[in-house]
């Protein structure tokens, strides 16, 4: 931890002194003279990712969101600092960082490429001199980009149909152990269970989707079966009422014949009284008409005191 500190002091007890584990761009990279205020006030490195404190002191993220994990000050002049207080570098500040001209990462491997700081990245991601993996499965080979196509053609990682025409793939380094034979039964093993499995699945599945239509099946007959005796008893209230209609309708035809028979009757009394009118004398008139009227007040005492039954509906 002293050690630590001793290299955190500032730039008088400290001179050049660098943390173990650089976090910026290496200074030694870079062509040309290099600001002092582009370095990170943590690591002595070339600013990566700058950001800005409020006393205008500059560092990479990483180093100081590692620094304030621990301490709640600015490195380099101890004033209180915490993550919400940074800001983006100056833009002047940016500016000559970003035309800081760098190598290529890859010299070491014979790349030559000397570019500005802002670019270096994109150069480096397309760089012919970068070391990439090799794209066989398995391989654990990493070779230049610019030689991939040549370790390509004698990895013995490769891949390559059967020339035997089982269609089976096989590496360059089983060639010897490959036997089309065992393969494709090997194969048809598998195909063979995965049917077996996807055959349990549907018939799962069928028995299941069953069940369910049967569940569903059975609640429906027993809704219909209850439907149909609501409407078989709805039916039999129905006929019932139908019933007493038609009783009331033939009782009501009764009244009503009877009813025109006796106006009939009356019709042929007043008639038979108007011929005898006409044709006696007073006295035999009166007598006739007291007679013919006392028998037709009788015939209507007679119908008045006669019940009928009226049914109303």
């Amino acid at each position: 931890m002293d050690r630590l500190l001793r290299q955190l002091q500032p730039d008088s007890t400290r001179g050049n002194a660098h943390q173990p584990k650089a976090m910026g761009y290496d200074i030694e990279r870079f062509v040309g003279y290099v600001n002092d205020g582009l370095l990170c006030c943590i690591c002595r490195d070339v600013l990566e990712n700058p950001l800005q404190a409020p006393c205008e002191h500059a560092y990479c993220t990483s180093c100081i969101h590692g620094w304030l994990v621990h301490h709640h000050n600015c490195p380099e002049d101890r004033q209180a600092l915490d993550l919400s207080m940074l800001r983006p570098l100056f833009r002047y500040m940016q500016n000559d960082l970003n035309r800081l001209q760098i190598r290529c990462r890859n010299r070491e491997h014979g790349c030559e490429m000397v570019c500005s700081l802002e670019s270096v990245d994109r150069h480096e991601r397309e760089c012919e001199y970068s070391r990439i993996p090799c794209t066989n499965a398995s391989c654990p080979m990493q070779v230049e980009r610019r030689n991939l196509e040549a370790h390509l053609a004698i990895c013995e990682y490769r891949s390559r149909e059967c020339p035997n025409g089982c269609g089976y793939t096989i590496l360059n380094a089983d060639d010897n152990h490959h036997n089309c034979v065992a393969e494709l039964r090997t194969e048809l093993e598998l195909l063979r269970s995965e049917m077996i499995c996807k055959v349990e699945e549907v018939r799962h599945e069928m028995e299941s989707r069953l069940d369910s239509q049967r569940r569903h099946m059975v609640q429906k007959e027993s809704l219909l079966k209850n439907e149909i005796e609501e409407l078989k008893s709805q039916m039999s209230r129905v006929m019932s009422d139908v019933r007493t209609l038609l009783a009331a309708e033939r009782l009501h035809r009764q009244d009503l014949e009877q009813a025109e028979l006796e106006k009939r009757e009356l019709m042929e009394l007043l008639k038979s009284l108007q011929r005898d009118g006409r044709t006696g004398s007073n006295i035999a008139e009166g007598n006739i008409r007291k007679t013919s009227g006392t028998r037709t007040l009788a015939r209507l005492d007679s119908i008045k005191r006669k019940p009928r039954e009226i049914t109303v509906i």
